[in-house]
């Protein structure tokens, strides 16, 4: 198998893309599939979903984390860090990303950073998938995210707010394609649902009469075992495999295996 490289983004905070990304990470292992995570967020929330503060702040303030690796073209394999889980790896951050668009500035083809750093690991096929966790914004480092990848999957909050500012997202992914015209939404996932609103139902109405876009079966409910698990530094599956959002992942991630 092809080592698949999906990312997760939204230009809207609180979408639930971390804890996409993290639980689809954990699913997958699950399956015997070998995954390695890129943790892109200044916030290193990805990074905080497998490991405590402690080690996390060590990570950053390292050698072994993304922004070094970008800021002095290092090759990303020296710095995989192994997680608890076996078939599940993580590429840290650092609090210095957020001078990342900085960074890249002054780069030649600063769009394909990311995708060049990542040849190695994917050529080498070690990793059935690679799944990037990338900043809610729409700069150069999103772009190279996205040129580095082969699938996009794009969480959607069910609230009043969740659908603001789509279309720049839709229109953003479109130009990303100039560059790399192999990129595909593989779908929307409906995240953060309160069944007794009728906002889900809005969001999902919304998202399906939107052409060309394919929106997950599998919904995320809203559900306190994910902040118990991320005060934890597990992934929900990993802190409570009965938790109802650990069984929605689980779903979700063979709903995305069939599709691949």
């Amino acid at each position: 198998m092809k080592t698949k490289v999906i990312c997760f983004a939204n230009n809207k905070g609180g979408s639930g893309k971390t804890t996409t990304c993290a639980s689809l990470a954990y699913a997958f292992g699950e399956r015997g599939k070998k995954v390695l995570m890129i943790d892109g967020d200044m916030q290193l929330n990805l990074t905080l979903s497998y490991f405590n503060e402690d080690d996390a702040l060590a990570f950053a303030k390292s050698e072994k984390n993304l922004y070094n690796a970008v800021k002095n073209g290092k090759g990303l394999e020296e710095c995989i860090v192994k997680t608890e889980y076996e078939n599940v790896d993580l590429i840290p951050s650092s609090t210095l990303m957020s001078s990342i668009e900085f960074e890249l500035f002054t780069k030649w083809q600063r769009e394909s950073i990311l995708k060049k750093m990542l040849l190695g690991i994917v050529s080498e096929g070690k990793y059935d998938f690679v799944l990037i966790d990338a900043p809610p914004t729409l700069g150069c480092w999103v772009m190279n995210a996205l040129v580095a990848s082969d699938y996009i999957i794009l969480p959607v909050e069910a609230s009043p707010w969740g659908l603001f500012g789509l279309a720049n997202m839709f229109e953003f992914i479109e130009s990303v394609k100039e560059i790399n015209s192999d990129l595909s939404l593989l779908g929307v996932v409906v995240t953060k649902v309160d069944a007794r609103r009728n906002y889900f139902k809005q969001t999902l109405e919304t998202l399906k009469a939107t052409e060309g876009i394919n929106v997950f079966q599998q919904v995320i409910h809203t559900d306190s075992s994910v902040e118990w698990a991320q005060d934890t530094s597990k992934p929900v599956g990993g802190y409570k495999k009965s938790a109802r959002s650990a069984g929605e992942y689980s779903a979700l991630a063979d709903e995305i295996l069939e599709k691949l």
